[in-house]
């Protein structure tokens, strides 16, 4: 790995381990409300969304290979003085409307390469450089992959990150599912199909018992099923169609599908592999299903069915 790219990495992981120590203290600190705001996708910010958007700005700032920051509280993208070959992407903090009750949030982020003078941000997953997440959870977790493989470190007691888990994989099959039922009267009709299945258990045609397990943070969900495995879904919907979907491409569906395919998983919007969508916008979404590849293939053969 280039001495930059690691040094730029090193930044992002210095902003997660800030973020860490402020939402220990949260609660104490009167932080976990609603900052009076709301960001470029429309959504309220709370406080905290705020500042761990500033956080990152200050410590990317002080590195001089990193010169853009993409994320989700930025209308536009911000151009550091910095004339360094790296932009970074990112949600600072994910799942911040469950700060207040003590839920698993988390730091979603990509690493890309640009042309200080002359930058483009829209480039496709199949390019990143790096990726990663912050789950900040009872431990705080950074999972991290350059796309070969996929590792995972631990936050000690002394604020440093500490790899506990290497060349992680996601098991190719699993019983879990994760998606947010009570948006069923919105599916479309593959992911009712797939639902449906998962539901009747060992007397449908999947042959066996599902759970489903839903924490409403992206971190959360994808961790749990990178770890033991699982599919996270979040389909197109007649909601979401006007929008393109619910989940932003460039800075949470790119880094996630990236990390779940270096660990044999697969990563798709239905109809095709989510790190070739060529974005159109900074903020563009897009629909998010990803996990276990067998899991995975059969959401597919659903969307193939209904042409």
């Amino acid at each position: 790995m280039a001495p930059k790219l690691a040094g730029s990495i090193a930044t992002v992981a210095a902003a997660c381990v800030e973020i860490a120590a402020v939402l220990r203290v949260a609660p104490i600190a009167g932080q976990t409300g609603l900052a009076g705001a709301t960001n470029v996708q429309g959504e309220a910010q709370k406080e905290l969304d705020v500042i761990s958007n500033d956080i990152f700005i200050k410590h990317l700032r002080q590195n001089t290979d990193i010169s853009i920051l993409v994320s989700e509280e930025l209308d536009e993208a911000l151009h550091m003085q910095n004339q360094g070959a790296y932009a970074i992407a990112c949600d600072p903090l994910d799942g911040s409307s469950n700060l207040d009750v003590n839920v698993t949030v988390g730091t979603i982020f990509s690493v890309l390469a640009v042309d200080p003078a002359n930058p483009e941000l829209l480039q496709a997953g199949t390019r990143q450089l790096a990726a990663g997440y912050a789950a900040y959870g009872p431990s705080t977790s950074l999972v991290l992959s350059f796309g070969k493989s996929v590792s995972v470190f631990t936050l000690d007691a002394n604020g440093v990150f500490v790899l506990s888990a290497d060349a992680v994989r996601v098991p190719a099959a699993s019983g879990e599912y994760a998606i947010n039922t009570a948006r069923e009267r919105f599916w479309d009709a593959a992911t009712r199909a797939y639902v449906a299945e998962n539901v009747a258990g060992e007397t449908g045609p999947a042959g066996k018992r599902y759970n489903m397990r839903w924490i409403g943070s992206m971190v959360g969900d994808i961790h749990r099923i990178l770890m033991r495995g699982g599919i996270f879904m979040y389909p197109l919907d007649s909601e979401t169609a006007a929008k393109g979907g619910r989940l932003r491409l460039l800075y949470e569906a790119n880094p996630m599908g990236l990390i779940i395919e270096a660990a044999g998983g697969a990563a798709t919007t239905g109809r095709g592999r989510i790190l070739e969508v060529p974005p159109q916008d900074i903020h563009q979404r897009i629909p998010v299903i990803l996990g276990s590849a067998d899991e995975v293939a059969r959401v597919e053969a659903h969307y193939r069915a209904q042409g």
